[in-house]
């Protein structure tokens, strides 16, 4: 059983990592070597350091590289492996944090007690969180007073809308009055001028 990670200030990857970076870098076929160095590079510097505050992952040679993360910033962890790393006991431990990206902040990979990894940064993101002070639920305010405002709003909208169509509804019934009353004039007229004709016909 492998010691808990608290027991080990600074870890360098298990040599089974470059064996999975050889074996990765001859899928290129002749120009493997274009992947390999820098990829020894790597697995050389690589180095891991845990402190009560967060992980720390630093590799590189002509540019160093850095990635620290506070245990308060982790989201979620978690364990990805294909057939090649199951087979050399590997895994990549991938670290999330509330950056809104998809991919990870940190990628912990080439250690063989991974489970063990996983398990105590769950339990340090879990005790950083218990411990603050602003992880008690916060109550938000009611929102009733901003309530009647809206239904207000909406009434007076309302009654805008009823008070334009009866406008509307009374200038139609209007127009249809005197519409009648044009075509009923009409009517009048026209059976006036035809008793003469009637009347000069009979004679």
């Amino acid at each position: 059983m492998p010691l808990p990670p608290t027991n080990r200030q600074d870890r360098r990857p298990h040599p089974n990592l470059f064996k999975y970076y050889v074996l990765e870098s001859l899928l290129l076929g002749p120009l493997f070597f274009v992947s390999l160095i820098p990829r020894f590079l790597r697995y050389r510097t690589l180095r891991y350091y845990w402190d009560d505050q967060g992980i720390t992952a630093r590799w590189g040679v002509l540019f160093r590289r850095e990635i620290s993360l506070d245990f308060e910033r982790i989201q979620d962890i978690h364990l990805r492996s294909n057939a090649v790393e199951r087979w050399l006991g590997l895994a990549k431990v991938q670290v999330q944090t509330a950056s809104g990206s998809a991919k990870a902040e940190m990628t912990i990979e080439g250690l063989q007690d991974f489970e063990a990894v996983r398990d105590f940064l769950y339990s340090r993101m879990r005790g950083v969180r218990a411990m603050r002070p602003d992880s008690k639920p916060v109550l938000r305010e009611p929102l009733a007073p901003d309530v009647p405002d809206d239904i207000d709003e909406a009434v007076n909208a309302l009654r805008e809308t009823a008070a334009e169509l009866r406008k509307l509804r009374e200038e139609l019934a209007a127009r249809r009055a005197d519409s009648r009353l044009s075509g009923s004039s009409d009517d009048n007229s026209s059976g006036d001028s035809s008793t003469p004709a009637s009347e000069g016909g009979d004679r």
